[in-house]
């Protein structure tokens, strides 16, 4: 059976869908951004902080609904500027254990919401 779920310490998704989907197995997190977090404000740092910030409320959010980041099997990153990919990589490599990197997928995204820098979604397993 499926759950769907807003974390009540996020503002509303002001596009038609849900920051949380789980079934019996896995939770799936929508795309997540500096600019979600901080309730629509404007204070948006460099691709470090952003990924960090971001790593953060997604390492949060799992462990609310029993899972972790040990626990990713999956990650879509989107980056505004793709030359910036080794600094992401940096912030993203202290939240995951070397060498049980989940599957990702890295791409180039001009424009994200709200003038952020990078938006993560992730899908979790559910011990």
């Amino acid at each position: 059976m499926l759950e769907f779920y807003n974390d009540p310490t996020l503002p509303a998704p002001l596009f038609p869908g849900t920051h949380l989907v789980m079934d019996d197995r896995y939770a799936f997190l929508s795309g997540l951004t500096a600019v979600d977090i901080q309730g629509g404000e404007t204070v948006l740092g460099d691709i470090d902080g952003e990924t960090r910030l971001v790593l953060r409320r997604i390492r949060r959010m799992l462990e609310s609904v029993g899972s972790g980041l040990d626990q990713v099997v999956r990650v879509d990153v989107h980056i505004t500027e793709l030359e910036e990919i080794r600094r992401m990589d940096a912030v993203y490599a202290e939240f995951f254990e070397a060498p049980r990197y989940p599957a990702r997928t890295c791409t180039q995204s001009p424009r994200l919401y709200g003038g952020a820098r990078v938006e993560i979604t992730v899908m979790a397993r559910r011990p």
